[in-house]
């Protein structure tokens, strides 16, 4: 899984390509991503939202005890 920071920069460059009115990006490793439309340039941007929330979540720390006698 990548970490924060990539997932971040990459929806940065998404970003940029949407207002841009472009339809491609050229990642790090130089391979570059033609998308057919706005629609799927925006899908890609809620997906890496949900990643970066997903990781950035915090655990909850509370625990919640039920006990019973038995009866």
């Amino acid at each position: 899984m990548p970490d924060l920071t990539k997932l971040r920069q990459h929806r940065e460059a998404l970003e940029g390509v949407r207002y841009s009115g472009t339809r491609s990006i050229r990642d790090s490793n130089g391979q570059e991503v033609v998308y057919r439309s706005q629609g799927e340039i925006e899908r890609a941007i809620a997906a890496l939202d949900s990643e970066i929330a997903a990781l950035t979540r915090r655990r909850s720390s509370l625990i919640h005890l039920q006990t019973s006698k038995g009866f």
